[in-house]
């Protein structure tokens, strides 16, 4: 079965097993307690409420406590044809059966024409329980389907959603690749020209600020690579308080001088083990969201607390297990939300803002973030208040740890080894070959793996490094490594690519590394200069074949 059609049914002597609430519009108070006797005496429990007006007949019926109406034919003031049409208006689900005598048969039995469900005489009162029975199975069958076709119809909205994330993730990938491609260019050359400028220089603001764009840029990709799964978690002990520090002044640039913000941050040494671009992710986009529901100014507050769980978060579905977690509270005096807005705010693509202001994917990545560190959502929202999210994430215990960047300082980046770059983005290609020339270095350069076989022979007995895009047209960086390798097995690898799903790739050989797009030229030296000096030992040369890159595959991506 479709795990996506979990189909509550109620079992059929539902109705039979509690009181039966009946609505009986009839003029004798006896006749009530006649019927009221066969339906217990046939065990149909009751509670049955007799009316004799048009008004109190009304207001039963708006009230919307009714299983099922019993009629009497003729009323004194008000007509049986005009009680059904009421009923049909105000409780059309809602089994319908007269009550007639002898003489009034032929315009009762004329009114189930019209919709009414069953027409009993009152000489033939024996028939009443086993059709109230009927009615009510009918009903609960009809409820039923109808349960079962709005499940159906939920199932389908969700394979929809499902299969638009789908496209989402592929998009995705094929996208990271070519942005972080541009942002390599656009942000290393940015820094060459910071690099070449004086603090006084009067341009140096604009390429600063064409720098922080850039890094906006990155971390808007990042966030769609987060939602669509395919960025990998850099998953380890931080504290919380320490993350919100350092984003504070990026923060109050963000929201403007128009609204106060005010961090309250818990005196204790809180640590959660989680991805630190991850938690500011959560942080910028409850940020954002927070300012643009204060158009005018308000107050901003964000708050850490930690403790026991005392209740189930609202988000996500499925119950996360009791423990200490660290709360982060980020509270806004905005324009609040509907309770309507507030059931889809978690939706993919759904969003209140402008057409292209808003994604729809902030807060949806904030609720997959959480829900993948263990964690769970509370929202508090009233229009004209404000509104307040409360994010749980698992405390940690363990030590906080350093930093990768801090563990390894190259001396010095310089040098005047010979390297084989190949890369099929020109820009890049450039950016690369120029960054690595100002630094001594000797550049063979190629545009894809074909090429690169055919250049690197002449240079095969002096060539240290291999730094290669992993991602070609004809022959990946892999496939090429692995060729090169067979010639010259110490050969040392640098591979580079945008796509997030290559990160990993070579980790099983010390003479290789990786690098992400896009990456600063320091981090580009720093890498260089760290394979170079590596020394291996005559084992592990003896023994380093290209098995770590074997096991990567082939790369071929359109």
């Amino acid at each position: 079965m479709n795990p996506l059609l979990k189909i509550a049914v109620q079992p059929a002597d539902l109705a039979m097993t509690t009181a039966l609430r009946v609505l009986h519009l009839a003029a004798n108070p006896q006749d009530t307690d006649r019927i009221e006797a066969l339906l217990v005496d046939g065990g149909l429990s009751c509670a049955i409420r007799r009316v004799e007006t048009r008004h109190a007949f009304l207001s039963v019926l708006t009230d919307g406590q009714v299983d099922l109406i019993l009629a009497e034919c003729s009323l004194y003031g008000f007509d049986e044809g005009e009680a059904l049409e009421l009923a049909q208006q105000l409780a059309p689900d809602v089994p319908f059966v007269f009550i007639s005598a002898a003489h009034e048969q032929t315009q009762c039995i004329e009114r189930m024409s019209h919709g009414a469900t069953d027409c009993i005489s009152k000489e033939g009162l024996g028939r009443l329980v086993p059709s109230v029975r009927r009615v009510l199975r009918e009903r609960e069958a009809r409820a039923a389907r109808k349960q079962a076709e709005d499940a159906l119809l939920q199932s389908e909205m969700q394979l929809r959603q499902l299969q638009k994330l789908e496209a989402v993730g592929r998009l995705a990938g094929g996208l990271a690749h070519d942005f972080n491609n541009l942002l390599m260019v656009i942000m290393g050359q940015g820094q060459v020209l910071l690099s070449e400028m004086g603090p006084d220089h009067p341009l140096r603001n604009r390429v600063e600020e064409m720098q922080k764009a850039g890094e906006r840029a990155r971390v808007l990709i990042r966030q769609l690579l987060t939602f669509s799964r395919k960025q990998p978690s850099g998953s380890k002990v931080l504290g919380l308080n320490g993350i919100l520090s350092n984003c504070e002044s990026m923060l109050r640039r963000l929201i403007g001088a128009d609204i106060q913000l005010t961090l309250r941050l818990s005196v204790e040494d809180i640590r959660i083990k989680a991805d630190p671009a991850f938690i500011e992710q959560i942080v910028m986009n409850l940020v954002v969201n927070a300012r643009d529901a204060m158009p005018t100014g308000g107050k901003l507050t964000i708050e850490t607390t930690s403790g026991d769980l005392e209740h189930a978060p609202m988000y996500p579905a499925t119950p996360i297990p009791p423990g200490e977690y660290v709360k982060l509270s980020v509270s806004d005096t905005g324009c609040g939300m509907s309770p309507e807005v507030q059931a889809q705010i978690f939706k993919p693509f759904f969003t209140t803002k402008e057409e292209g202001k808003g994604t729809g994917l902030g807060l949806s990545t904030v609720l997959g973030i959480v829900t993948e560190s263990g964690g769970g959502l509370d929202v508090i929202s009233e229009r004209g208040v404000g509104t307040r999210f409360d994010v749980y994430l698992p405390r940690a215990i363990s030590e906080i740890e350093a930093p990768a960047e801090e563990s390894v300082q190259v001396q010095s980046v310089e040098g005047d080894e010979t390297i084989l770059l190949v890369e099929d983005e020109e820009e890049v290609r450039v950016l690369i070959r120029d960054e690595l020339r100002k630094l001594g270095y000797r550049i063979v350069e190629a545009r894809n793996g074909i090429e690169a076989c055919l250049v690197a022979t002449p240079y095969l007995g002096k060539l240290k490094l291999l730094l290669t895009d992993i991602v070609m047209p004809g022959m990946s960086g892999t496939e090429l490594a692995r060729h090169l390798r067979v010639i010259k097995p110490e050969l040392k690898l640098l591979f580079i690519s945008g796509y997030t799903d290559d990160v990993g790739i070579g980790a099983g050989d010390p003479a290789s590394a990786f690098l992400q797009k896009p990456f600063t030229p320091e981090a580009l030296a720093n890498s260089v200069r760290e394979l170079l000096d590596l020394k291996l030992t005559t084992r592990t040369r003896g023994d380093r074949q290209p098995e770590a890159v074997e096991q990567s595959g082939s790369v071929n991506r359109s």
